[in-house]
């Protein structure tokens, strides 16, 4: 039985990774998870210097998932690739660097300072607001979108994965746009934009207003959207959005996602990711599935 699936060149020994911000480093879980059980660890997002945050309360329970207004807390680069990414490679598992940025310069740093480190893929955040174009999400433009990747790619060493914002009209449209700025890759979705009210105190529950829902609720609009894109690009797919089992994950592998990201679920479950794993294993013995490439996109 065949569970290994390969991406821009790189073999991973299962479809299953965690998503970022949910899994700090991987240091954070290594008490509960066996790292080498999984296909990948993609990291908490890293920028060029050091970022606070925003302002708390940043994190509220909804029904069937949570809103974050994080903003990206990190300690930067150098820290990053001091402290954190040498604990990573004496893991048995892939590393994913999530990068975030302000401006394009601000990526291509980060991508730039990661070239010559031991890192499988990047994974661009483009969900961050682009403060020389009024604040709007590189994301949320697909002329951005194409000339932010292209930008990445002439600097990368390593293949590098588009992350989509759902936050958009036409999700199909941008990942054209990332595929047509040469992306090796893209994962989706971000998460969703919404709101909570405390109702007793006539406040908002987040300092920022609004916030990024994750969850189980995002899940059904997250396997529709990873279905349009892996039928408008040829481009390979990591699905995201509510996945808290194996079942959650099947879903996204079935519309076309060649690997899934475990999120949300790491917080209330912190052996998700491996039960994940474990779960799709079973899957494939139970139905005689031989090779997990069976599986993805198998519903058309």
């Amino acid at each position: 039985m065949n569970t290994s699936v390969t991406l821009a060149g790189i073999t991973f020994k299962n479809p299953v990774t965690t998503a970022s911000g949910t899994f700090g480093s991987g240091m954070e879980y290594s008490d509960y998870v066996d790292l080498s059980k999984l296909g990948a660890v993609t990291t908490k997002g890293v920028s060029s210097i050091p970022w606070a945050g925003n302002p708390t309360p940043r994190v509220a329970e909804t029904y069937g998932g949570m809103l974050n207004a994080i903003g990206l807390q990190n300690p930067g680069a150098d820290v990053f690739i001091h402290r954190d990414l040498p604990f990573l490679r004496k893991q048995d598992t892939k590393i994913i660097v999530n990068v975030v940025g302000k401006t394009t310069e601000e990526y291509c740093d980060v991508v730039e300072r990661l070239a010559d480190c031991d890192v499988d893929m990047l994974e661009i955040n483009i969900s961050c607001p682009n403060v020389k174009e009024g604040g709007i999400a590189f994301g949320q433009d697909p002329r951005c979108i194409e000339e932010i990747t292209s930008q990445l790619k002439r600097r990368a060493k390593q293949p590098i994965i588009m992350k989509l914002s759902p936050n958009v009209t036409d999700i199909a449209e941008m990942a054209r746009a990332a595929e047509a700025g040469g992306a090796d890759a893209l994962s989706l979705i971000n998460t969703l934009t919404g709101m909570k009210i405390d109702i007793y105190r006539r406040s908002f529950l987040l300092a920022n207003k609004t916030g990024g829902l994750s969850g189980p609720a995002i899940k059904p609009i997250a396997v529709r959207m990873v279905y349009q894109v892996a039928n408008a690009v040829k481009l390979p797919i990591i699905g995201m959005g509510g996945i808290t089992n194996a079942e959650d994950a099947l879903e996204f592998i079935m519309a076309g996602a060649s690997m899934i990201a475990v999120g949300t679920a790491n917080f209330i479950n912190p052996t998700a990711t491996v039960e994940v794993v474990e779960g799709i294993e079973t899957y494939m013995k139970q139905y005689g599935i031989q090779d997990i490439k069976d599986l993805i996109g198998c519903v058309g």
